[in-house]
């Protein structure tokens, strides 16, 4: 059963606007299996970093058209879910990486 809970959430996302969504609202955002619902992803975060989840919210990430010379192809698609913790729950793991970013923030002033 763990290892299908590896299989479900593939990465956190993290861009200025993942931040402010967890700044603001309490909300990660991770890449998840295109297969995966939300009943899926909420368990697997609610196993695997041991927080409360109280909703999930998914979308299917459309993949960007790009050319190499004259060759053109396609990215694939990805799904991402939009995960909103309980008030009081944080991820340690990632409150570490916004350290990591205000100490290089603080390097390029």
């Amino acid at each position: 059963m763990n290892n299908k809970m590896f299989d479900v959430i593939r990465r956190p996302i993290f861009s200025e606007k993942t931040v402010g969504l967890r700044e603001e609202f309490n909300q990660v955002t991770f890449e998840v299996a295109m297969n995966a619902n939300k009943i899926d992803i909420q368990k697997a975060v609610e196993k695997l970093l041991e927080v409360e989840v109280l909703a999930v919210n998914t979308l299917i990430m459309r993949g960007k058209s790009k050319r190499v010379g004259r060759h053109s192809g396609k990215r694939p698609n990805w799904k991402k879910a939009v995960v909103t913790l309980a008030e009081d729950q944080t991820i340690p793991a990632l409150d570490l990486m916004d350290q990591f970013a205000d100490i290089e923030d603080e390097g390029e002033e």
